[in-house]
């Protein structure tokens, strides 16, 4: 096949962003005659830079990755500057990996979307600041979905929520998968774990559980405050800090810093032992999941949860919140819990601090437990999955 893929959100630093890059330079490796035509809106990277890959490089006004987010719009001369773009290539399918940056395509193609959820839809309330930016993405969405031949997710919760918040027919819904970058490792290197502590301003020899992700009101960091603090009432915990890794900002979308500021200024105690580190690279945050505890995920919903198969590849395991996909990633490498309940928050990361035997079996688990995903298997069933679209008649 002769693959149109929109490659835009590549350097989102957001999860979708990875989910872009690791999917796609997993497919570009794949065996077979494939032929890959990105279509980007700046200066291409090198692992774009392959024999089957034709790169379109899209002239536009502002970079999709600032323009397509909560706050922001973009331009319709924008989106048909990739239309236009994508009309003269001689394609057999369009693939999105996100539906982020979607543009319309030329009617007849075959058109596959990938819906890394449907949190939008189930808690509308917690991801929009305001009517506008509702509004502008049940648009695109609608124009998305409506040129849509088959949607691919990344979990069988997600599926679920598609189907139930979006109203798409099960059967036209494929599941797909994630994995953790290769690099992500356990480090015991005690130079680079306390390096990585160094330029996070973090303390380097207390123990540390870490939250990473956005901060928008879905992922209840307030829950995750409020559990923290009940749990550091029990005892045991004297060393234990929480931190909470991400863009202050949201990049671009939706974040609520300053409620969780706001929170933390109410207790001496959250005020000693919480920090934000704003976004790290790569090489410091496999040092921090090395060095951690746990990783903590208290979400009301999540499409996959890339952090938690990162944490557990490098020997962690997961503090998770029972709804959404977190069950079916992390499996048994984790203790769970009901996020609306502070008290199971706060018994899973006592447990977690003060009990040395849970935590050694978990973190066996975890790490076996993250051996089941990888990106090769995930590119595997992308490219099954975008043949089945292709020759539909």
């Amino acid at each position: 096949m002769r693959i149109g893929i929109d490659a835009a959100c590549w350097w989102s630093r957001r999860g979708f962003g990875r989910f872009t890059r690791e999917l796609l330079k997993a497919m570009f490796d794949r065996p077979g005659d494939n032929e890959f035509c990105l279509f980007v809106d700046r200066e291409p990277t090198a692992e774009m830079l392959q024999a089957n890959v034709q790169l379109v490089e899209v002239k536009i006004n502002r970079h999709v990755t600032e323009a397509a987010v909560a706050s922001g719009s973009r331009s319709v001369r924008d989106l048909f500057a990739f239309s236009h773009a994508a009309s003269k290539q001689s394609l057999d399918l369009m693939f999105f990996p996100a539906v982020y940056s979607w543009f319309p395509v030329r009617p007849g193609l075959p058109v596959v979307v990938t819906l890394h959820d449907a949190i939008a839809e189930h808690y509308p309330e917690l991801i929009f600041p305001d009517l506008k930016g509702r509004l502008l993405w049940s648009l695109k969405m609608r124009l998305a979905t409506w040129q849509t031949r088959r949607v691919i997710t990344v979990s069988e919760a997600a599926k679920e929520e598609i189907v139930q918040h979006l109203g798409f027919d099960a059967a036209f819904i494929d599941v797909v998968s994630e994995a953790a970058d290769p690099r992500f490792h356990q480090i015991t290197d005690t130079a680079l774990l306390a390096s990585a502590r160094v330029s996070c301003n973090l303390p380097t020899s207390s123990r540390i559980i870490v939250y990473v992700g956005g901060f928008a009101p879905h992922k209840n960091l307030t829950g995750l405050l409020e559990g923290f603090e009940l749990a550091l009432g029990k005892g045991g915990m004297e060393d234990v800090h929480l931190v909470l890794i991400g863009d202050p900002g949201g990049d671009g979308f939706h974040s609520n810093y300053m409620d969780l500021q706001d929170k933390i200024a109410t207790s001496a105690e959250l005020r000693r032992r919480v920090h934000f580190t704003g976004f790290v690279s790569d090489e410091d945050l496999i040092a921090l999941y090395s060095g951690a505890l746990a990783v903590v995920l208290p979400s009301f919903s999540e499409g996959f949860g890339l952090p938690a198969i990162e944490a557990m590849a490098c020997n962690v395991p997961v503090l998770a919140s029972q709804l959404g996909s977190l069950p079916e990633v992390v499996g048994n490498g984790g203790l769970y819990f009901d996020p609306h309940d502070v008290a199971q928050i706060a018994t899973a990361i006592a447990r977690i601090s003060t009990e040395p035997e849970t935590l050694a079996a978990l973190r066996e688990k975890a790490f076996n437990r993250s051996k089941q995903f990888t990106w090769s298997r995930a590119a595997e069933l992308t490219l099954e999955f975008l043949e089945k679209a292709a020759n539909k008649n």
